[in-house]
């Protein structure tokens, strides 16, 4: 898990903050969902820690988008089958 500086804590991951206030759900709720704690959870949206690969799988699998676009790699949502 990659832990980056003081400071550098900009949005790395815009989009799953927005994708959870679409769904009109809360940090703990998701992080309930993702079995994790909501302090860890509030830290990936905010950038202060990295997503580890099976949260991101999950956050896919939950909002039913590609990992690509969770990571805005595309601004296509749509998974490939």
């Amino acid at each position: 898990m990659i832990k980056l500086k003081r400071g550098d804590n900009y949005m790395l991951f815009p989009r799953i903050r927005s994708l959870r206030e679409d769904k009109d759900i809360t940090q703990k709720q998701l992080s309930e969902i993702l079995s994790c704690s909501q302090r860890v959870y509030s830290n990936y949206e905010r950038g202060e820690l990295d997503i580890p690969t099976d949260i991101l799988i999950k956050l896919a699998n939950y909002h039913n988008v590609s990992i690509d676009f969770l990571l805005s790699q595309t601004d296509n949502p749509k998974r490939n089958k």
